[in-house]
């Protein structure tokens, strides 16, 4: 199901789900926010003082997230960074009043992986695994895809990586699915485990080095979590060792599941990354370096 898209004048929560928001990149990214013309609640979390690497205790996080998705005038919950700490608020989150409430936008990415999937199992509602706003990364290119995919997605209906690497050649259709493979691998045996079934699984990661990869990458593979994909695109791998290197690695990896893979489409931990709609259909075609969106992302 695909949450409405927002107006002139719709209310924008930030929330802190993971770890401690830098005060500096907050103060510059809310007059971009408030320039989309959104009001911007800023949650508690967001501004606390943190508790070593989390925003908050886990229960100040939670009810930062209900709160925002419960307030009726809350038409977009954006995570403002990420870090570590999402997964361990999906107890504390009562999902029966969530779903009550109605669909929303949840937008972000990194470790909101596991918020992602948990919107998705519990609520069965798309999201936008999207550049977040108190990063250094959310430059003014970021800024904009996210603008235009929260407020006119049918100019986001193709995504195009004119720079990408072809590791497996073909097309594809099914759901977009994935993420950040750190927050997917630690996902294997919980209730969000989900699976890249008739998926174009999304794939990208940071600071991880190539054996690190290896383990997530075999894990989901041994756990069958990848059975019944149909594609997979990979993102950035910033900091993570020899490019060449993990080019190889993915390769040999994921070229036996006898799908079409697509390298280096932009998007993950890196400057003026795309905004993708988890839980969209669409369709892959590596020759073109397109990802095109049978429908535009939010209703």
């Amino acid at each position: 199901m695909r949450p409405p898209r927002l107006v002139a004048g719709d209310t924008v929560a930030l929330i802190a789900p993971s770890g401690p928001v830098a005060p500096d990149l907050l103060d510059a990214a809310l007059p971009v926010l408030r320039g989309w013309g959104v009001k911007v609640r800023v949650g508690d979390a967001v501004r606390g003082s943190g508790a070593g690497y989390l925003s908050a205790p886990d229960e100040v996080r939670a009810a930062e997230f209900t709160d925002a998705w419960l307030d009726p005038e809350v038409a977009c919950v954006l995570a403002a960074r990420g870090g570590y700490g999402a997964q361990r608020m999906l107890e504390l989150l009562d999902w029966s009043a969530l779903r009550a409430a109605g669909p929303k936008v949840l937008a972000g990415s990194s470790d909101v992986t596991a918020l992602h999937r948990a919107v998705a199992t519990h609520l069965d509602l798309a999201t936008l695994f999207c550049p977040m706003p108190a990063s250094v990364l959310f430059d003014e290119a970021a800024a904009e895809h996210l603008r235009h995919t929260l407020f006119e997605p049918e100019r986001t209906r193709v995504l195009r990586a004119p720079g990408s690497d072809v590791l497996v050649p073909g097309r594809a259709s099914g759901v977009l699915v994935g993420g950040n493979l750190s927050l997917l691998a630690a996902g294997v045996g919980t209730p969000e485990r989900g699976s890249a079934h008739d998926g174009i699984v999304l794939l990208e990661d940071v600071t991880e080095s190539a054996y690190r990869i290896d383990r997530m990458l075999t894990q989901l593979l041994r756990s069958g979590w990848f059975a019944g994909a149909r594609a997979v695109v990979l993102g950035s791998w910033a900091a993570c060792g020899d490019p060449a290197e993990i080019r190889a690695l993915l390769l040999e990896r994921l070229a036996p599941l006898e799908v079409p893979v697509l390298g280096d489409f932009g998007f993950g931990h890196v400057a003026s990354s795309p905004t993708l709609p988890l839980g969209a259909r669409a369709s892959l075609d590596t020759e073109l370096a397109t990802i095109t969106l049978d429908s535009p992302a939010l209703a």
